[in-house]
């Protein structure tokens, strides 16, 4: 346990540094094929009933928590076997992987981009590739919009969250918050297809987010002050609009960024050509611009290194009040 907070640390900084490595197999690549695969092979062995949907589900999320928490797992026992040291190091690695802070940036940033040209439809295009509603018809300001919340809301899904799991359980419970993540990501639709397939998955997912998201939004609301945002606007937001969401934990950090930035966030969607109707978060009391991308990020960037500073120091605390104990 004493290598959990830095291993995280390590990675933490090796994330702001070189970002996701491109070359190398990424665990939510890895972990997305166990799904797919999975999502075939149990498919053809349950009825298509509600029952039987659901059933699978539960099958789907044990297999894929058993493979993605075991074989970390097992890795780093073998690698603590040999020397401390490469137990660390390796360790480090892995939460360098499960942290996505600076790809955030960069693919949200890839959005202002294009914006900042002016090419519209390439910023749909963009914007598409890290939001799962329909953009070929989004204005500017909706582009800009979804950018703000995905980076708003993926402050905590990818960042708070697996940052607080890695500080108290190291990398492998960091792979299990990251398996739940990503079968919520792929089958927790509530269409004809994955209604009780994905029941399981979305469930768990909702129940794992809970305290990092609301975590997220308090560091959230406190970087907005250092910041120099809106913080009190914020606050007033969070308090009314966190819930304003069909997840009890995506609305936490996006109310809190609609109102550090004094913009409206959220509303009616498109997916998969069918128009979801939404509640707003936030007031608008301007439009939102293409410089609100960055300003998200900055948001981002500062709750992450408050959340570092937080998750490292209870780690220690938490692991010289166990040794005293023991």
């Amino acid at each position: 346990m004493k290598y959990f907070a830095f291993a995280l640390g390590i990675g933490f900084l090796l994330d702001m540094i070189f970002g996701d490595p491109c070359r190398l197999p990424h665990p939510v690549c890895l972990i997305g094929s166990l799904i797919s695969i999975l999502e075939k092979k149990i498919r053809s062995f349950f009825p298509d009933t509600r029952g039987d949907q659901m059933a699978g589900g539960v099958l789907l999320v044990f297999l894929v928590l058993v493979v993605s928490t075991g074989i970390p797992f097992l890795v780093l026992y073998l690698a603590g076997m040999v020397h401390p040291y490469l137990r660390l190091a390796i360790e480090s690695f892995m939460c360098y992987q499960l942290l996505a802070a600076r790809s955030l940036k960069k693919e949200s940033m890839k959005v202002y981009r294009q914006l900042k040209k002016g090419d519209l439809e390439r910023s749909r295009k963009a914007v598409g590739r890290i939001v799962g509603r329909d953009t070929e018809k989004l204005s500017e300001e909706g582009v800009i919009k979804a950018a703000v919340e995905t980076v708003a809301e993926n402050t905590s899904d990818g960042v708070i969250a697996p940052m607080l799991y890695m500080a108290f359980g190291g990398a492998v419970l960091g792979y299990f918050y990251k398996a739940v993540n990503t079968m919520d990501s792929m089958i927790a639709y509530k269409n004809e297809k994955y209604l009780y397939f994905g029941r399981a998955a979305a469930w768990l997912d909702d129940i794992c987010n809970y305290i990092p998201a609301r975590i997220s939004a308090f560091l959230m609301m406190l970087s907005s002050a250092f910041l120099k945002m809106d913080w009190r606007n914020a606050w007033m937001v969070f308090w009314r609009d966190r819930h304003n969401h069909a997840s009890p934990n995506s609305a936490q950090t996006e109310s809190v960024c609609a109102g550090a930035l004094d913009i409206q966030l959220a509303g009616d969607a498109w997916y998969f050509g069918v128009l979801y109707k939404k509640k707003t978060i936030g007031d608008a009391k301007r439009p939102a611009a293409v410089e609100d991308i960055r300003r998200a990020n900055r948001l981002m960037y500062m709750t992450s290194a408050l959340g570092l500073v937080l998750f490292m120091g209870c780690s220690l605390l938490l692991y010289r009040v166990i040794f005293k104990l023991g």
